[in-house]
């Protein structure tokens, strides 16, 4: 089982960043992949980027791609995103999620642990 917790999420003004990070913790788990959710009022979530772990490989969401970027800390078990240029529609819940086996990294549905979420608001 692996439990993620996220933090780093907060108020910030149009045009700012905001770095979320991802504590992954528990036992018996391996990761394929680790992914950035997010999820607006009245609307479904959606990818944000990815990132598998064996090879590093990247993957955003056109909307992000250019200005967030997904890292990740071997030695803390730890996955990042940092968020620059932040704009008014990036305001949402932000989830972390864990993937165990190959699975297609921009669907929520494929994942098998998440975080709690964290709020990011952008105000214009």
């Amino acid at each position: 089982q692996a439990q993620l917790v996220e933090s780093g999420g907060g108020l910030v003004q149009s045009g700012g960043s905001l770095r979320l990070s991802c504590a992954a913790s528990g036992r018996a788990f391996t990761t394929y992949a680790m992914g950035w959710f997010r999820q607006a009022p009245g609307k479904e979530r959606e990818h944000v980027a990815a990132l598998i772990w064996s090879d590093g490989l990247t993957y955003y969401a056109d909307s992000v791609r250019g200005r967030f970027t997904i890292s990740r800390d071997d030695a803390k078990n730890t996955l990042y995103l940092q968020m620059n240029n932040l704009k008014a529609e990036g305001t949402a819940v932000y989830y972390c999620a864990l993937g165990s086996v190959k699975i297609p990294v921009t669907y929520a549905e494929e994942y098998d642990y998440w975080g709690q979420g964290t709020q990011v608001t952008v105000s214009s």
